[in-house]
């Protein structure tokens, strides 16, 4: 198992300032320390729509890659959304899974299936280009870099330890300046 801000360090050497990148709850919060950016879209206001979110921008920005920073918890919430993706197949969606057994968001509770279900075999079995699964950093770090110069769609899952209690400042991830700065930089190119 990995540390997930440690993952999100790994990757974030790999992102641009062009990138779109839809980092959700727990992780919206690490990731916005980490790599802030006017093109971090926060604005999910439930659980589960990250993927359909960044399904939206990538088929609508085929000029910009589009990276969404998933939760276990929340894409069992949205479950079909794999499949949407797999058949539109945008080039330039790459959907992140830090999958950590539990609904951190909400205090921790486990996930249904735990244990039994293969985020990555759910992606394959829906038919995503490319799919992987990481429970080691060195190899995450080796390869995350070719991973995303890849053609799309690509899932990838990180095997992540739940991080505990976290402190959050929602109006951080959703408030009105956020947004705005968002739509701007959209807008902007």
């Amino acid at each position: 198992m990995m540390k997930r801000d440690v993952c999100l360090k790994a990757l974030a050497r790999h992102v641009t300032d062009a990138d779109i990148v839809l980092p959700v709850y727990s992780t919206a919060f690490d990731w916005l320390d980490i790599r802030p950016n006017p093109l971090n879209y926060t604005a999910h206001g439930a659980m589960g729509l990250a993927s359909s979110h960044g399904l939206g921008l990538a088929l609508g920005r085929p000029d910009k890659r589009v990276i969404v920073l998933d939760g276990d918890g929340s894409l069992l919430m949205n479950i079909g959304t794999l499949v949407t993706a797999a058949a539109l197949a945008p080039k330039n969606f790459f959907h992140f899974v830090c999958e950590n057994g539990t609904y951190e968001a909400n205090g921790g509770h486990p996930i249904p299936g735990l244990g039994a279900v293969s985020f990555a075999g759910l992606a394959r079995s829906a038919g995503y280009r490319s799919v992987y699964e990481f429970s080691d950093l060195k190899n995450f770090e080796q390869q995350a870099g070719a991973i995303l110069s890849e053609t799309g769609p690509v899932f990838i899952t990180l095997k992540v330890e739940p991080s505990g209690p976290q402190q959050r400042d929602y109006n951080r991830i959703h408030g009105p300046a956020v947004r705005q700065a968002f739509k701007d930089a959209i807008r902007a190119g």
